[in-house]
């Protein structure tokens, strides 16, 4: 059992390759589905975004696995040949594919570091796996630390605290000159893609009231409704200006719109009270010598692209301190892939006992009849705790030698000398993509741990047993 991730990204291939790739969500199930009829593939999980097209499945094998799925991704679309496709495919294995989807999830891998998106995504991709029973102990494993260590990475850094683009940049300098922006005023002078992308930053930190004015009046009404906004006529900008606490402009206007006369007076009428201007136009459309008026403070895009940079600095010192924790909790999940190796060794061990056990209880089941009810529990109990003493030695090495680099010919000692073979190879074999229904209303991960739990349980109340003296 392996697992592995085939994938392609933003990083190794065009968005030319990357849309051709892209499974729609309406057949997301119809893939899930073709995935896991091929051969040896257990688990499988589609993640399938703009920047990224990865499958992620646990296998027999490392090698048949990878070639599974890249023919998989092949006959995804027809018109992308396996030639085409290789080139920008991305393989990894064991701790290294459990790192990568950490690290996707924490969106270390991200075109924007730090970025909230993709783990919602996953949180889809893995849902959807859920729905057409995709996914199994493992996966379910590993997704789920996958977005708890996303979640973690965002609560114990600051990665994702500091704006890596122009138009949020602006509101986060807002920000600093406005402790509360849900009782300030936004003009926005222009409507532009910088300016959409600038009134939603806004509207998502609490502002309230926006006011938009452009050239083209359909234009400013179509963005002010999108925002809740009033559309203003262009010629009165200058006197919105008064009302106004930030103000964005940005227009293709080769000349300057706004001079330090009228923002001079606007700040008057303003009785001194700040008046934040943002200028992301090229060629700027504010005049630069308004940074010399009082109480106004005027950003244009060299400024917001110096913040950029300088925050893009930060979130790669901050995502220095994610990779450590990813590498940390990648220490954590190996070790429970590794527990689960021995897993099967441990329940057929035990289950042979057992067996033996009671073989042995119904061979004397005659002379026990003779026996009080109370004593032929004694003797049974006694029988059990015989087995758990013998099994306990091994049962604990086992355990302990799972996650290291002899755990493997320790697992094999056992299966030989206790000729387990047919035993271990009964539990070890599973149905292909498919989610067994719990027992008595576990989940199935809770049915996967009960027989190892039971086992646990009696070792811990291994204790000597007493017979009843005759009367």
């Amino acid at each position: 059992m392996h697992i592995i991730t085939v994938g392609l990204s933003h990083k190794t291939a065009p968005v030319e390759i990357r849309e051709r790739l892209a499974v729609p969500e309406s057949r997301l199930g119809e893939a899930l589905t073709r995935l896991c009829s091929y051969p040896g593939i257990k688990e499988g999980l589609l993640l399938s975004t703009c920047n990224r097209v990865e499958v992620y499945a646990v296998v027999d094998a490392v090698d048949a696995g990878y070639h599974r799925v890249q023919e998989f991704l092949a006959d995804t679309h027809l018109s992308l040949s396996s030639e085409q496709l290789t080139p920008h495919l991305y393989w990894h294995t064991g701790d290294r594919a459990i790192a990568h989807l950490f690290r996707v999830a924490s969106s270390l891998d991200s075109m924007i570091v730090g970025e909230s998106q993709i783990l919602g995504q996953i949180k889809e991709a893995y849902d959807a796996a859920l729905t057409h029973k995709a996914t199994g102990v493992v996966l379910n494993k590993v997704v789920k630390k996958a977005i708890s260590v996303a979640k973690r990475v965002r609560t114990e850094t600051k990665i994702a605290e500091t704006a890596v683009s122009v138009s949020y940049a602006a509101v986060e300098l807002a920000k600093k000159i406005f402790s509360n922006l849900s009782e300030r005023t936004v003009l926005l002078v222009g409507a532009g893609e910088m300016a959409k992308l600038a009134a939603k930053h806004f509207v998502a930190q609490g502002v309230r009231h926006i006011r938009v004015t452009t050239r083209n009046p359909v234009n400013a009404i179509e963005l002010a409704k999108r925002f809740n906004g009033v559309p203003v006529p262009f010629d009165d900008f200058p006197t919105e200006m008064i009302a106004s606490d930030i103000l964005l402009c940005s227009t293709g206007a080769s000349h300057y719109l706004i001079t330090p006369e009228q923002v001079q007076h606007a700040v008057r009428q303003r009785m001194n009270r700040p008046i934040f201007l943002i200028d992301i136009s090229v060629p700027r459309n504010i005049d630069p010598a308004v940074r010399h008026i009082d109480n106004a403070f005027l950003f244009d895009i060299d400024d917001l692209k110096l913040r950029v940079e300088q925050n893009r600095e930060e979130r790669l010192r901050e995502a220095e301190k994610a990779e450590s924790m990813v590498a940390e909790e990648v220490g954590v999940l190996q070790q429970w892939m590794k527990s689960l190796e021995v897993t099967p060794t441990i329940v057929a061990l035990r289950s042979k006992a057992d067996a033996v056990k009671k073989a042995e209880m119904e061979r004397l089941q005659a002379r026990l009849n003779q026996l009080s009810p109370q004593d032929q529990e004694m003797v049974e109990s006694l029988a059990s705790a015989i087995v758990n003493k013998l099994l306990h030695g091994t049962m604990v090495t086992l355990k302990a030698e799972a996650d290291s680099s002899s755990g493997a010919l320790f697992v094999e000692a056992a299966r030989r000398f206790f000729n387990l073979e047919e035993a271990a190879g009964s539990v070890r074999t599973s149905a292909r993509c498919t989610r067994p229904e719990a027992i008595s209303g576990q989940t199935e991960e809770e049915a996967s741990y009960r027989a190892q739990n039971e086992e646990n349980d009696r070792m811990r109340a291994d204790q000597p047993v007493r017979l009843r003296q005759p009367s």
